[in-house]
């Protein structure tokens, strides 16, 4: 395989890292290119004009806040099972809204073997609630504690079931 300019490469990476802050749509797609920085080759080099031909084809997409009345906090979770197929690893993220608004979102590769999707889909779910933690403590110490019940939305019934 052959392999391009490795710093054009980390440089092009990095402003989609940056852009990414606004884009929440592209977050996964960005980590996968980050993944080959040390020896990108032209296949990666190809993703990531793929990414950048969705930015130029996307450009009402990104993060927009509206007035709302409230401050409910809801977390959406998902991950995969073993997405990685060399280490065997999950995939999990997830994305809050505080009034409707987005306002906090991640994608990152479970630091263990999940041994279920459950599971996988768990860990998911612990990393949206422990953000949902932190976003109620902010808002309280600003001064606008949430009244309301945090809702976290997951598509698992075993992970679910396991909380």
């Amino acid at each position: 395989a052959k392999t391009v300019d490795k710093d054009r490469y980390q440089r092009m990476v990095g402003k989609l890292i940056y852009l990414s802050h606004t884009h929440p749509d592209m977050a996964y797609a960005v980590g996968v290119v980050s993944q080959f920085m040390h020896q990108p080759q032209v296949a990666h080099m190809v993703a990531v004009f793929r990414i950048i031909r969705y930015l130029k084809g996307t450009p009402n997409l990104g993060v927009l806040f509206r007035p709302n009345s409230h401050l409910n906090i809801q977390i959406y979770t998902d991950a995969d099972w073993t997405g990685d197929k060399g280490t065997r690893r999950s995939t999990s993220g997830y994305f809050s809204l505080v009034g409707g608004n987005h306002v906090t979102w991640r994608s990152k590769k479970q630091k263990v073997v999940a041994l279920s999707s459950g599971e996988a889909e768990f860990r998911g779910i612990a990393k949206g609630v422990a953000e949902a933690l932190w976003i109620r403590k902010l808002l309280s110490e600003v001064g606008y504690p949430s009244k309301e019940v945090t809702r976290i939305m997951c598509d698992s019934k075993a992970a679910i079931q396991i909380s």
